[in-house]
């Protein structure tokens, strides 16, 4: 009986994901179909956009009648010392996230999350970012960090806190910053550019398949997986790595003046403690530390910018899930 049980149970499981497939299936033809008639260009204007981000933020930091009577009396006390114009108010912290895969997907919040931040911020307010990354693709993490350094161009100081890793492209974003705290064993740096791939020329040679590739530029391709790779190719291919990684450095030494760069731009990590003795990193501690203690002087505000998957993207996870715990 229990196999019988357990067949059920498999024929169950894969019904189900046939049916889900169908159902994706389904909407992406659908979706391709009578697409001149449902498409449109939708035209808005952006600064129309930027005013709601700024009113939406503005509703959720309305003060409460709490904070209105202690920022009354800090006001009166202001009176009384003859400073101000008796409208105190608590300076804000936006409490940022970045969670980052090897494309550097959350870009594309963090870029809108930025834009937000700019239209409220003032002179007395911080942003601290929340950076988990060990690297990934170079222009997807140069984009991340210009987000960030629109913060320090428009004067709005950056802290950037790291609980597990900032690697690479992670230390790329976390070089803007202002001011950087990293966990005791938060792993930090691998300032270095690294590209492989595999070449199988000779196992294709082995079984008579031949393989052309035609360029018009001499280097308009180094390295090949399918053809043979010449020493002038690979000499070429190097040449551009490291003309990426001297870049990286050029970034570091911007916007970290008394970091020994040549020290640290070898490829290796440490660990927060020997980062902060290095000049990696300016302290020690976890970004629940410091948010406790601006918590004590300064209005905490965390904002993320969320976007909804499309119905077939998100039926297609489901069914690559269920495929998955099939297999297991």
């Amino acid at each position: 009986m229990a196999v019988f049980q357990d067949y059920a149970l498999f024929l169950a499981e894969l019904a189900t994901i046939v049916l889900a497939l169908v159902a994706v299936i389904v909407i992406a033809t659908r979706s391709r179909g009578g697409r001149g008639e449902r498409d449109s260009l939708r035209v808005r204007r952006l600064n129309e956009r930027y005013e709601e981000m700024r009113r939406g933020i503005e509703r959720v930091l309305a003060p409460s009648r709490k904070a209105r009577r202690r920022l009354r009396r800090e006001g009166r006390r202001q009176r009384r010392r003859g400073g101000g114009d008796g409208e105190a108010r608590l300076p804000r912290v936006f409490v940022l996230d970045f969670d980052g895969d090897i494309r550097a997907s959350a870009v594309e919040s963090l870029r809108e999350e930025v834009s937000a931040v700019l239209r409220t911020a003032r002179s007395d307010d911080e942003v601290v970012l929340r950076l988990e990354s060990g690297g990934g693709t170079v222009p997807s993490y140069g984009l991340a960090a210009s987000q960030l350094a629109r913060l320090r161009e428009n004067g709005v100081r950056l802290t950037v806190c790291v609980d597990r890793i900032a690697a690479s492209g992670g230390y790329l974003m976390a070089a803007v910053a202002d001011h950087i705290v990293a966990a005791p064993f938060a792993i930090v740096g691998s300032i270095g550019v690294v590209a492989q791939l595999p070449n199988l020329h000779r196992l294709l040679k082995r079984h008579d398949v031949d393989y052309e590739l035609h360029t018009a530029g001499e280097y308009k391709r180094t390295l090949s997986v399918f053809g043979e790779n010449t020493d002038a190719g690979r000499a070429k291919f190097r040449e551009e790595l490291d003309a990426v990684h001297g870049l990286f450095k050029q970034h570091i030494a911007r916007y970290r003046p008394g970091l020994d760069v040549a020290r640290v731009a070898t490829g290796e990590y440490w660990l927060g403690s020997q980062a902060r003795e290095l000049g990696l990193v300016d302290a020690v501690g976890t970004s629940d530390d410091l948010l406790l203690d601006r918590a004590e002087r300064m209005e905490l505000i965390e904002l993320t910018w969320q976007r909804r998957e499309p119905l077939s993207r998100r039926l297609s996870l489901v069914l690559e899930s269920a495929l998955t715990r099939l297999r297991a």
